[in-house]
């Protein structure tokens, strides 16, 4: 029975199932979750008929200023997905048995309550009744065929007892897989099933760049020509790659797939043979890339001449009509407010893998570059260009993204270009 209108025969019941599930393994250590899963559910008990938006979860659950905008931020929609995936998780393991089931339905924040139904007890064979003999049995004979009976009817009741339960298991978590394939969009879906279908997981590769220096006195990039190799700092990164992988594992996670991460310092050329790569950041920073094959159409250089000498510029080698030869981000002297990047579906050093290069010229177009082949609809977009076949493996491609800047944050993303790579 699911629970919808303003009647609630159980209220008190339901706010024990939530307190149970924020104290469960699950959802202990998840404090921001156990937070939106009670608003979420006193929201469902005390106003059933009133939709909840994502400006009110922010503002009133995870206190965003008053300017807060969805269609800008996206963090409410991945946390709404992490607690569906926590729910499942719960239910398929430690709630297995319990009698309420709590459940948020895709495509919006109302909870949803159901009672699970009373399973139909399984029919025990009746005690078998022994005819009493004509002689009477002397009393330990009679006790050991008791003794035997009894036995032998423990064994039936825990074997069917045992059939339950993992009938009961399996059900429940054929219905989590289904539910999580649910979530996933079909564009989303088709475009990393490659990263996804295979049993090792694939390998998120962020740039650490080789830095001197230090963050009291100053850093400045490696000059491989003048400085010594003892002195390099190679455990910083950038905030955009930070948030690109935290997108990255949201996808696979509902994908129902592990990602490893590895920081390009560290990446080897073995592990480029035996697993799919997702490389993260460009190869300014990203030094891994110099030693693989990597993109051929749109190219990073840092410039040698011009009024951006100095700065990493993305190379149009085959421009079309109207287009630049070189695409370089907003002058280095102003705030960032626009940047480049691509994305790019490489043959690796291993045919039978997948490489996929996401990366801008600063941090910010890194972070774009993610976010933009983790959201349904851009990813439709990029599918309609590449007039990719639904169902079929995407092949090689690279395309170029231009990204709006505001304050640091990524706010606008357009495809330029998209070009077909030949197998």
């Amino acid at each position: 029975m699911s629970v919808t209108s303003l009647q609630f025969a159980d209220k008190e019941g339901y706010l024990s199932q939530i307190e149970k599930i924020t104290h469960s393994h699950t959802l202990r250590k998840a404090e921001s979750l156990c937070k939106l899963l009670r608003y979420l559910a006193d929201h469902a008990l005390t106003q059933p008929d009133v939709p909840l938006k994502e400006y009110q979860i922010a503002t009133e659950v995870f206190g965003r200023p008053e300017n807060f905008d969805p269609q800008i931020d996206s963090a409410i929609r991945v946390q709404a997905g992490r607690l569906r995936l926590k729910l499942l998780d719960y239910y398929s393991h430690e709630g297995l048995t319990d009698p309420i089931m709590v459940e948020m339905p895709n495509g919006g924040y109302a909870l949803s309550f159901h009672h699970r139904e009373t399973l139909v007890p399984v029919a025990v064979p009746a005690l078998t009744r022994f005819p009493l003999p004509v002689e009477s049995p002397k009393p330990r004979k009679i006790a050991r065929r008791w003794i035997v009976a009894v036995t032998g009817l423990s064994l039936a009741l825990g074997g069917a007892l045992a059939a339950i339960v993992a009938l009961s298991i399996a059900l429940n978590s054929a219905r989590a897989r289904q539910q999580s394939e649910a979530a996933v969009p079909v564009a989303l879906r088709g475009f990393w099933n490659q990263f996804a279908s295979n049993p090792d997981a694939p390998l998120v590769i962020f740039s650490n760049a080789a830095f001197v220096g230090r963050p009291e006195t100053g850093m400045r990039y490696l000059d491989p020509a003048r400085d010594s190799h003892d002195l390099i700092l190679d455990h910083y990164t950038g905030v955009g790659e930070v948030l690109a992988v935290h997108e990255l594992d949201r996808i696979f996670n509902l994908l129902d797939r592990p990602i490893e991460l590895k920081r390009g310092s560290l990446f080897t050329l073995d592990e480029a043979k035996k697993s799919d790569l997702i490389f993260v950041g460009s190869p300014a920073e990203n030094l891994a890339l110099l030693d693989l094959p990597g993109s051929q159409d749109f190219v990073f250089k840092r410039l040698d001449s011009g009024p951006h000498k100095g700065e990493l510029g993305i190379v149009n080698v085959h421009p079309e009509p109207g287009q630049p030869p070189i695409f370089y981000p907003s002058d280095s002297s102003q705030p960032l407010t626009e940047d480049y990047a691509i994305v790019a579906l490489v043959g690796g050093l291993n045919p039978a893998r997948h490489v996929l290069i996401l990366a801008g010229t600063t941090t910010i177009g890194t972070q774009a570059a993610v976010e933009y082949v983790c959201a349904r609809y851009s990813v439709e977009e990029l599918l309609r260009r590449l007039a990719a076949p639904a169902g079929d493996e995407v092949k090689p491609f690279e395309a170029l993204l231009r990204v709006k800047v505001t304050r640091g944050v990524p706010v606008g993303t357009q495809l330029v270009a998209v070009r077909h790579r030949k197998q």
